[in-house]
């Protein structure tokens, strides 16, 4: 170890206290060890320094920065250079505003449409999101810093999302849920990584052994510090013993007292506090010397233009009927929609950054060459029905050659803490539409959203320009997009489905009580889709252009691809060529085609380039559950090249040595798997899958409790408590306005109570709520005078203790 010689001079109450914050986003500091504290902070598009009362849901103004595309935009672009900019130019500005380490990115797997949070991560698809992830912490890293990849692990939806228990068999659990996080730390090694709040199996994400020492430091190697996500740590001595680092935000004395009280006892020992403590010294030592050698300043001008360009090569065009794209200079054309005006650049909570300024479409397209007639609102954004504002909008669109129709999701649709309730547009716009398409058929939809939506309305516009959320500069992007200026070259990172009565996990996602069952397993996005021959509106790696691509002369074998890419239009375009793998005789149940490869070409107008798409280790392996490592299936397999995953150009053989290993599933009943009809899949096949039985859905009175579970209580203060936050909930919902703190509280367990208020409340004042919600009313009150007390006296003698080593 490298610093065992400041370890040996620590007492364990000052090792215990080092392992948790010192306040919302800062390390605790022993100046008198020579150990400084280094500051942490969001976010995964943008740095959310808060200069003064800090907060982790983004409730006070912070430092103001570039407001990046979110990933969700950029893994559009399939482009791991331009992620890796993004990544390096947000961490120049962490570096210059004194962060140490970058909490992001995000790359937890869209399980769901429906996660409220999709739009801070990258894609459906492990491969893309591991290479896109990999690319950011590259960036973010080069300026010495630390990035923190998140949500470790299977952490797929925002309800319950501090004390969920996401049950899922360990093959999915391997190929699916954890392969990005694998690429990220064999291809980037990150300093940190986030826990995820959710349980994994029965075992809190943070104390999970199997997640954090089998696999995470053994298996692939991580020797850098685990970081909770804030508020996550449920018993803080587990999560040490098991390879978490540091527990955040400021738990206060309490925590410091139950790590040094788990020592004392045998419950872990001092060589596994020393263990932690050298990672965290290591990446304190590290990252200070980074920022304290960084200039405080940095090029906010050029950082506007990257977030430009950005947005611009993740724009994603889904229609263009009769080429009505680009437009021409001099065209009229008339600008209608909320979101042309007070624009959805980024989505809520956490991640929001103060941007340093942001782009007006309107002002953008005054300086395009187009001719605008005017501008008119023509719906309220949060749905309210106004037919003064349809009105309007419909007499400026017979005006005009084209309409510019600015729709999206409002900021409630997608935000931390809340999932959506389904995947439609408010139905104001979508009359909006048909009324404008009717008065002018030449409609352009320009839409923001972080995610995919359901999108019958498609038929009433000519064309549809995706701009997902684009960050601060998204409006200069889309404008560039409309005038030619930027060929769209984006393809979609996630499947657009029919309806959510189509996706593979809609009987399950969510869930009615604390287990959340992964039954769909691997046939997650268009592992589903393609395989159940389920027909979508939009496929996984779909995009068009303003020109078009031949792809001819492709040789392949074992270890990857090579093919000719013509541009066979008339104007210079980007190509994304997608290379999927499958088996169609395979032994061992696989999805009928899996992205294995990716690569992005630039081409002039009739130019062609000879390009290579290698595959790697991952490329025909699968998790053998009897063996429990990975195992290849011998013998021949396809080589799909394409433009998408539904629009393969080009196939070859390829014969590949197996490993010999038999089939695991031999012999067990799981047709529904073995044939991708997974929506429904019976409880007898799903425990054949975990290979244990189910375990119980119900909602238990203990520390891990939500506040919005409260009415489940035996307490009538619980039960008013509950219904107090379901009705600000449901207000806020309806004002269409996210109160990030309601979605917070609803969704936080009891035990959070004693993690999120530095101190002032112990887990023994929590287990005295417990009580009183389990029906002893006068000695849970009691419980709780008397640990306060103790927790008053406790903390104040610690931190003089603290202050003064």
């Amino acid at each position: 170890m490298k610093h065992t010689d400041i370890i040996k001079s620590l007492s364990l109450e000052q090792k215990c206290a080092l392992l948790s914050g010192g306040t919302v986003f800062t390390t605790r500091a022993l100046p008198g060890k020579g150990i400084p504290a280094i500051t942490l902070s969001d976010g995964p598009n943008g740095v959310r320094k808060q200069a003064g009362a800090a907060d982790h849901l983004g409730l006070n103004p912070s430092v103001p920065a570039t407001c990046f595309p979110t990933s969700a935009t950029v893994a559009n672009s399939w482009d791991p250079e331009l992620g890796e900019a993004v990544g390096a130019a947000m961490g120049e500005e962490a570096a210059a505003q004194g962060v140490s380490v970058l909490l992001g990115p995000g790359l937890n797997i869209k399980r769901s449409p429906l996660c409220g949070r999709n739009f801070e991560y990258f894609s459906e698809d492990p491969y893309l999101a591991g290479k896109m992830a990999a690319a950011y912490v590259r960036g973010i890293q080069k300026n010495g810093i630390a990035a923190c990849p998140k949500h470790f692990a299977v952490n797929s939806q925002e309800l319950r999302r501090m004390a969920s228990d996401s049950i899922v068999d360990e093959r999915t659990l391997r190929e699916i849920y954890l392969t990005s996080f694998e690429m990220v730390v064999k291809e980037a090694q990150p300093k940190t990584i986030m826990s995820a709040y959710n349980l994994v199996n029965g075992t809190y994400a943070n104390e999970n052994a199997h997640l954090l020492m089998d696999i995470l430091r053994r298996d692939w190697g991580f020797d850098g510090a685990v970081v909770t996500d804030w508020g996550g740590s449920n018993d803080h001595a587990l999560g040490v013993k098991n390879g978490s680092t540091l527990e955040m935000p400021a738990p206060g004395g309490d925590a410091i007292r139950e790590l040094m009280k788990a020592v004392q006892t045998g419950k872990i020992t001092e060589a596994d506090v020393d263990a932690r403590l050298e990672e965290l010294l290591e990446l304190v030592f590290t990252t200070k010397a980074a920022v304290d050698a960084a200039p405080g300043k940095f090029d906010a001008d050029a950082h506007h233009a990257l977030a430009r360009r950005a947005a611009a090569q993740s724009i994603v065009l889904l229609k263009n009927e009769n080429s009505l794209l680009p437009l021409a200079k001099g065209e009229k054309v008339a600008v209608i929609g909320d979101f042309a005006q007070t624009p959805r650049y980024q989505g809520a909570g956490s991640s929001a950054v103060n941007s340093i300024k942001v782009d007006s479409f309107l002002d953008c397209l005054a300086e395009s060459g187009l001719n605008s007639v005017g501008y008119a609102k023509g719906f309220d954004r949060q749905g309210k029905p106004d037919e003064a504002l349809k009105a309007e909008a419909v007499l400026l669109a017979k005006n005009a050659d084209v309409v510019l129709l600015c729709m999206g999701l409002d900021e409630i649709k997608e935000s931390e803490g809340i999932d959506r309730a389904d995947m439609k547009l408010a139905e104001n716009q979508l009359e909006l539409l048909a009324a404008v398409a009717a008065a002018n058929p030449n409609v352009v939809v320009l839409l923001s959203a972080g995610s995919s939506l359901e999108s019958d309305w498609v038929k009433d516009c000519k064309a549809l320009v995706y701009g997902c959320l684009g960050g601060q500069a998204g409006a200069g992007a889309l404008v560039e997009v409309l005038t030619g200026a930027q060929n769209p070259c984006g393809k979609l990172a996630e499947t657009w489905a029919r309806s959510y009565a189509d996706t593979p996990a809609k009987a399950h996602f969510g869930g009615d009580g604390p287990t959340v069952e992964y039954r769909e397993g691997l046939y997650v996005g268009y592992r589903y889709y393609d395989t159940a021959g389920v027909p979508t509106a939009f496929p996984f790696g779909y995009g068009l252009s303003y020109t078009s691509f031949a792809y001819s002369d492709l040789k392949a074998d074992e270890t990857g691809v090579t093919l000719t890419v013509t541009n066979t239009g008339s104007c210079a375009g980007a190509e994304v060529v997608q290379l999927y793998v499958a088996k169609p005789d395979a032994a061992v149940f696989r999805p009928v085609k899996e992205l294995k490869g990716f690569t992005k070409v630039q081409l002039e107008a009739g130019e062609s380039k000879n390009v290579t798409i290698p595959l790697d280790d991952k490329a025909f392996r699968y998790w053998n559950v009897k063996t429990d490592r990975w195992e290849v299936e011998g013998g021949s397999y396809q080589l799909l090249v394409g433009a998408s995953s539904a629009d393969i150009r080009l196939t070859a053989a390829v014969t590949v040595a197996g490993t010999g290993a038999p089939d695991p599933y031999a012999g067990k009943n799981l047709e529904h798997y073995r044939t991708a009809q997974v929506q429904n899949v019976p409880d007898a096949e799903f425990e054949a899958l975990l290979g244990r039985p189910i375990p119980e859905n119900k909602v238990h009175i203990d520390r891990n409790m939500t506040l919005g579970e409260m009415g489940h209580g035996r307490s009538p203060i619980g039960w008013l408590a509950a219904a107090v936050l379901g009705t600000l909930l449901r207000r806020s919902i309806k004002k269409g306005k996210p109160d990030l703190n309601i979605l917070f509280q609803y969704n936080m367990p009891l035990r959070a109570l004693a993690k999120m208020t530095n101190g002032a409340i112990s887990m023994g004042m929590v287990d005295g709520i417990v009580m009183e919600l389990q029906g002893f009313w006068i000695i849970g009150l009691v419980r709780v005078i008397v640990e306060a007390v103790k927790n008053l006296v406790l903390n104040s003698r610690m931190e003089e203790r603290l202050k003064n080593s």
